[in-house]
């Protein structure tokens, strides 16, 4: 299976990000759709997986006072365990500028996913839209 990566640059590709979240977040998990969708969508770079020509993934990054953060990765249920979450990681640090913070609030399932790019946990978890996460800050 042939997973393909890249920023986000048509109409098409933003909706089914957009498609993907919806899933994900908002259907799967609950997520509430006001606080899915935000006021960073406009500024943020966005990305998306394909498996075989089918989105099936994404994520994004944007700028903060902190740093970099790394944002709202999905995979859809029955893409999950395809390598599909690491091809996204990849694309998106190959993306991210350098001399900066890069960090990311991990859903606790997910942190073994990051950490095998270097992320380390900072601090104790915490509730972020009724799902218990942890900080991570990728380790220089």
């Amino acid at each position: 299976m042939t997973v393909t990566v890249h920023k986000v640059l048509s109409d098409h590709d933003l909706d089914a990000i957009y498609e993907i979240r919806q899933e994900v977040f908002v259907v799967e998990q609950e997520v509430p759709h006001e606080l899915e969708y935000d006021e960073f969508e406009e500024t943020s770079h966005h990305f998306i997986a394909k498996l075989e020509g089918d989105a099936v993934g994404t994520a994004r990054w944007r700028k903060t006072p902190n740093g970099i953060k790394l944002e709202r990765f999905a995979v859809v249920k029955d893409k999950r365990n395809h390598g599909i979450g690491g091809e996204l990681v990849r694309a998106v640090l190959e993306d991210v500028p350098s001399g900066f913070t890069i960090y990311l609030h991990s859903q606790l399932p997910a942190t073994s996913l990051y950490e095998r790019y270097g992320f380390q946990r900072e601090g104790g978890t915490f509730e972020e839209a009724g799902i218990m996460h942890y900080k991570m800050v990728l380790s220089k």
